[in-house]
C-alpha cells in the first residue's frame, strides 16, 4: 500500500544502525519468490530514515523520508560473506529483487549479505507522499541523490550488521546498471566493483547516434525473419495512407481502437504501436517472462508468426502488438492514449506514478532523445529532437533538459580512471548500443552475451539459456570472487 504521507518527517533521535535493526525487525515478507532460483532467499523489507537532501544544509535541514530495502541473511556468513548491493532503478524494488536470480546464485556461493534498495520516488519510497510526483515536489530527484541514499544506507547496514570492513559488490541492471557502475565511480571506498547490466551510460550521456535504438529494435526483427520486417513496414505504410485519405474508421476497425480516430491521433498510434516493439527486443529471453508483462518464450519470433499469419498488414500489425497489450486474449480493443504514455522518453515510461518519475529524469539528467526514420528501421518517421525534448519539459514540468550533465559528472564514455566494473550487454537487447561495448582497462570489461536480451546475466539460471550466458556468468563470478578477495583488510 502506497503511503500517504505529504510531509518529510523529522530527523529520529535514534542512531542509524538502531533504527535500521527496529524497521527491519517490523519487516514485511515479500511476494514469492519465482521459479528456477535458489533456495528462496527469505527477503525481509525494512524502511530507513534517509535523509531528503544530501547537498543543501538549509532547505530541507536534516528531514528525511522512509527509503524501502530488501535484505536476505538465508547466504550469509558473517566473518566471511561480502554484502551484495542491488542499486535499484526506475519501479519498485521487488520487481527487481525478483528478476535477478543470479545475484541469489552467486550469493550461495559466495555466502554473502542481500540488499536491494529501492530508488527515491520510486515503488514505497516516496519522499513527499502521494503528492512526490506533482510538479514542484520533483527537485530531489537526481542521480546524485539516489546514489548518496545508497551510499548512506550502505554504511548504515554495515553499522547495524556490525560488519564495517565487509566488501560490497553493487549489481544493477538498465538504469539501475548505470547506477552501479556510477556507484563504483564516486564512492570507491564503498564498492569493491560493480555489474553493469544493459547499462546504456553512453547513449543516455547524450553520445552517439539517435537512430540507434530504433534500427537494432528493427535488427532484432529482420533476424528473425526479414518478411516480418517487411510486413511490419507495409503495415505502418497502409495506416498512413489511410489517414491521408481521412479513412479514419478502417484503421480503428482493423487495428481495433477502442475510440473513433481522427487525424490528430496519426503520431499517438504509431508510438503505440512501436513501443510494443521495444519492449519485445529487450524482453527476448528464451523462455516465458513476467517482467515488463506476462510474455512467451522468444517474444520477437512469436510476434513475427502473429503478424505473417494474418492475411490483412493492418490486422496483422494488430495481432503483433497484442502481445503485449493483450496478454490476456480478452481485451475488445486498444486504448491508445491510457495504455501507452507519451514522454520524453520514446522507448515508454510505463504507467503510474513511477512513469512520471521518470518521465522527469528522462527532462534532467537522463538523455533519451531516440528517433525512428523509416530508413534505418521499420518504423514511421517518429522526430525527438533536443529542441522538441526541451519544449515539452519545459510544459510538462517547468524544467530545462542539461544535456552534457551526465558527462561531465559520471565521465561519459571516458571511463579509462575507473577500475573493477563488469559491463555486460546481450546482442539482441537494442540498448547495447549505447552502452561499453569493448574493454578500457584490465579491470573495466566489456561482455557481450551472443543470442542475450536486456540484463539476460542477471537473471536466474534457467535449462532454456544460451552457453553465451552461462559462461558470462561463470566470468563476472570469478571477476567478482577476485575483487572481495582482493577488499578484505588483513586485519
Amino acid at each position: 500500500m502506497r503511503r500517504e504521507r505529504c510531509a518529510p518527517a523529522a530527523r529520529p533521535t535514534l542512531p542509524w544502525a538502531l533504527a535500521v535493526a527496529l524497521l527491519l525487525a517490523l519487516g514485511l515478507r515479500g511476494p514469492a519468490v519465482r521459479a528456477h532460483r535458489v533456495a528462496d532467499p527469505g527477503f525481509r523489507e525494512g524502511y530507513f530514515e534517509q535523509l531528503l537532501d544530501h547537498f543543501n544544509f538549509e532547505r530541507f535541514g536534516n528531514k528525511t523520508f522512509r527509503q524501502r530495502f530488501l535484505v536476505s541473511e538465508k547466504f550469509w556468513k558473517r566473518d566471511e560473506g561480502p554484502i551484495f548491493f542491488y542499486t535499484g532503478n526506475e519501479g519498485d524494488v521487488w520487481s527487481f529483487a525478483n528478476n535477478s536470480g543470479f545475484i541469489l546464485e552467486l550469493a550461495a556461493r559466495e555466502a554473502a549479505l542481500v540488499v536491494f534498495a529501492e530508488h527515491r520516488y520510486y515503488g514505497k519510497s516516496l519522499p513527499f507522499g502521494a503528492q512526490s510526483t506533482q510538479r514542484g515536489r520533483t527537485e530531489l530527484l537526481t542521480v546524485e541523490q539516489a546514489l548518496a541514499d545508497f551510499a548512506v544506507l550502505l554504511q548504515a547496514l554495515r553499522a547495524s550488521f556490525g560488519i564495517p570492513d565487509a566488501p560490497a559488490i553493487a549489481f544493477g541492471g538498465s538504469y539501475g546498471g548505470m547506477l552501479s557502475a556510477y556507484m563504483r565511480m564516486k564512492y570507491p571506498h564503498l564498492v569493491a566493483g560493480a555489474l553493469a547490466a544493459s547499462a546504456p551510460i553512453v547513449a543516455v550521456a547524450g553520445l552517439g547516434d539517435s537512430y540507434q535504438f530504433f534500427r537494432d529494435v528493427t535488427a532484432d526483427f529482420e533476424g528473425q525473419s526479414p518478411k516480418c520486417v517487411q510486413g511490419v513496414r507495409d503495415a505502418f505504410r497502409e495506416i498512413k495512407d489511410l489517414f491521408l485519405q481521412k479513412a479514419y474508421n478502417t484503421v480503428s476497425q482493423e487495428f481495433g481502437t477502442c475510440q473513433p480516430l481522427s487525424g490528430q491521433d496519426l503520431t499517438q498510434l504509431f508510438a503505440f504501436a512501436r513501443n510494443a516493439f521495444t519492449v519485445l527486443a529487450m524482453m527476448d529471453y528464451p523462455y516465458p517472462t513476467n517482467f515488463l508483462g506476462p510474455l512467451p518464450a522468444n517474444p520477437v519470433r512469436a510476434g513475427c508468426d502473429r503478424l505473417l499469419t494474418e492475411n490483412q498488414s493492418i490486422v496483422g500489425l494488430r495481432a503483433l502488438v497484442g502481445l503485449l497489450y493483450n496478454a490476456s486474449g480478452t481485451e475488445p480493443c486498444y486504448d491508445i492514449y491510457q495504455q501507452y504514455r507519451s514522454c520524453a522518453d520514446p522507448t515508454g515510461c510505463g504507467s503510474g506514478t513511477d512513469s512520471e518519475a521518470w518521465d522527469y529524469q528522462a527532462c534532467t539528467e537522463i538523455n533519451l532523445t531516440f528517433a525512428s526514420n523509416n530508413v534505418t528501421d521499420m518504423f514511421p518517421k517518429l522526430a525527438l529532437t533536443e529542441e522538441l525534448r526541451q519544449q515539452y519539459c519545459l510544459d510538462t514540468w517547468g524544467v530545462w533538459p542539461r544535456r552534457d550533465w551526465l558527462r561531465t559528472s559520471f565521465w561519459g564514455a571516458d571511463l579509462r580512471a575507473a577500475s573493477n566494473i563488469i559491463f555486460s550487454n546481450g546482442d539482441l537487447d537494442p540498448w547495447a548500443g549505447g552502452g561499453i561495448r569493448s574493454n578500457l582497462s584490465a579491470s573495466v570489461i566489456a561482455v557481450t552475451i551472443q543470442g542475450g536480451a536486456h540484463h539476460l546475466d542477471l537473471r536466474g539460471s534457467n535449462p532454456a539459456d544460451p552457453a553465451s550466458v552461462v559462461e558470462a556468468r561463470k566470468l563476472e563470478a570469478a571477476l567478482i570472487h577476485g575483487w572481495v578477495k582482493a577488499a578484505r583488510r588483513p586485519w
